[in-house]
């Protein structure tokens, strides 16, 4: 390898994907996605999973790339013909594509706790996440709502956002795995306020300077003046704007979520704030679930994640869509370029 090489890949960020729940399509998505030359282009992608069901869907979806276990990041080479695995797990030989099991969610956490670990010593510069099943994880003993949950409890970090992106919308949620009624209880002035200030940051760190946010209301016409509801936003929401807004973020808000989402998906906001789960997943979801991406705000490290789940109907069959993947590994690396930068530029002041 020339010089000219050698500094090259040296500059590629290293992206750890976890392999997600064994029985699902995390596997194949991987698989697939990593057989992309310009995934290789860009980062030098390490799976965290299991050797043999790595190579089995290397099998089934006819990926030309061979399989190499590695021990640790630094023997890492960019080599668009390889899929380098640095393997967690010994899996039952006989553990079955598209059912759910207690051993699928202890690996599917396994994974996930490795990858953390090397993020937070540094050896990784960005974690992307193949789907896990919760309910699987949990049957191992592991009560966690999702990733979001279990990377903040494996990195300490006390809160965090989800933030969903497409090609034509973003959206940051103030709530999550909880119940509807749960969400409105808890919904309050200072969370939303943590909330936008998180989603303007990571606009500002993919290089928008000054982003433009829209904050949903939760009633319907965003209470209308107190017509509906109990005077949730003028209650939760409006004076979390009124802060940020005092702090020089272009934030506006309550609205109407409704016309809110078209608005964003026209242009004219770069981030929408959603208040639960459904309210910003629908639009998301509707808009391009394929090519969807899933980033955790307020971790110490970097992490994004396709916008699907294991999908077990289709699981084992060769099937499966890894453009959400592809565009998780573009956003892991872009935002773990951006970081680096952030980093250079601190060192020179």
């Amino acid at each position: 390898m020339s010089s000219a090489e050698n500094g090259k890949q040296a500059s590629l960020p290293v992206i750890a994907i976890t392999m997600g729940d064994p029985a699902g399509i995390g596997p194949e998505v991987i698989a697939k996605a990593l057989a992309h030359k310009e995934v290789h282009e860009n980062c030098l992608p390490l799976v965290v999973g299991d050797l043999k069901r790595m190579e089995t869907a290397v099998r089934i979806t006819k990926s030309p790339l061979s399989v190499e276990q590695i021990d640790n990041p630094t023997g890492l080479k960019a080599d668009r013909t390889k899929l380098y695995c640095l393997g967690v797990t010994a899996l039952s030989a006989d553990l079955p594509f598209g059912k759910l099991a207690a051993e699928g969610g202890e690996a599917a956490y396994q994974y996930v706790k490795k990858a953390a670990e090397l993020a937070m010593a540094g050896e990784i510069d960005a974690i992307c996440t193949a789907p896990l099943n919760k309910e699987a994880m949990h049957a191992a003993g592991h009560k966690f709502p999702g990733h979001t949950e279990l990377l903040a409890s494996l990195t300490h970090t006390p809160e965090v956002s989800m933030l969903l992106v497409t090609p034509k919308l973003r959206v940051v949620h103030v709530t999550t795995h909880i119940g509807l009624l749960d969400a409105v209880a808890k919904i309050e002035p200072g969370l939303v306020e943590r909330t936008i200030r998180r989603g303007n940051t990571a606009m500002r760190e993919v290089g928008i300077k000054q982003p433009r946010i829209g904050v949903c209301g939760i009633n319907p016409h965003a209470g209308e003046n107190g017509l509906f509801g109990r005077g949730e936003e003028e209650e939760k929401i409006a004076p979390a704007v009124a802060a940020c807004r005092h702090d020089g973020i272009d934030v506006e808000g309550p609205l109407p979520a409704d016309t809110l989402f078209y608005r964003a998906s026209r242009g004219d906001f770069d981030l929408v704030v959603a208040m639960y789960h459904d309210q910003g997943h629908g639009p998301i979801k509707v808009l391009g679930i394929e090519t969807g991406v899933n980033v955790t705000l307020g971790l110490p490290v970097i992490r994004t994640s396709v916008d699907h789940g294991t999908a077990f109907d289709i699981a084992g069959t060769g099937r499966a869509d890894e453009r959400s993947m592809m565009e998780a590994l573009f956003q892991a690396t872009n935002l773990a370029k951006a970081r680096r930068v952030l980093r250079e530029g601190k060192r020179t002041l």
